[in-house]
């Protein structure tokens, strides 16, 4: 991880996913139960995987979060916020059990040379990984504080950064929104469970 505002060295392979999720989840839960932290959509009961070649983002955060399902069921993730970002040659799998076998879902796009664009996007994520250059980074600021329209709960854990920058991004989530996503060049297909890694 190179953080540019303190050191010019890189120190390889970066899990991002830094926030204690763990530790922080059970004060995150009694705050959703409280309608303390906001939660914007129920999840499906299935994770799904994220590649990319590159990403590049501007006003970056991440915190401990919720994300439910309908029935209630809780999932602890690190929210992260990115105010624009694209993605070069971008993957998106979900793999899900059917009376009729496995069936996958398969998603390119971004590809030559034309990547795919979103702004203000948030992730609920339980791993990623990849090589991540940060620009101006703060660790262990008030998640209430983080320099993104998005905030978590007051007295949390949390980073950000002016900048963000990850080289061969792999992520497990369990949700994506964004204000606007282009998907230049989408290729969406059915398979047998064909995954992006």
């Amino acid at each position: 991880m190179k953080l540019s505002s303190l050191t010019g060295s890189r120190a390889g392979r970066v899990a991002l996913a830094a926030v204690p999720v763990g530790v922080a989840a059970s004060l995150v839960l009694a705050g959703v139960a409280n309608g303390q932290v906001p939660v914007s959509f129920a999840v499906s009961g299935s994770q799904f995987k994220i590649s990319a070649a590159q990403l590049e983002g501007t006003g970056f955060s991440q915190y401990a979060g919720v994300a439910s399902e309908e029935d209630g069921t809780p999932h602890p993730v690190a929210i992260s916020n990115i105010g624009s970002a694209s993605l070069a040659e971008l993957c998106q799998s979900v793999v899900t059990e059917t009376p009729l076998g496995t069936v996958g879902l398969l998603i390119h796009a971004g590809g030559d040379g034309n990547p795919a664009t979103a702004t203000d996007l948030q992730i609920g994520l339980t791993d990623l990984q990849g090589d991540a250059e940060f620009g101006n980074i703060r660790i262990g600021v008030d998640a209430s504080t983080v320099n993104t329209p998005a905030k978590g709960e007051a007295g949390g854990f949390a980073q950000d950064s002016d900048s963000i920058s990850i080289a061969g991004l792999r992520q497990t989530a369990w949700s994506t929104h964004a204000g606007v996503f282009t998907l230049n060049g989408l290729h969406l297909q059915l398979t047998d469970g064909d995954e992006c890694f």
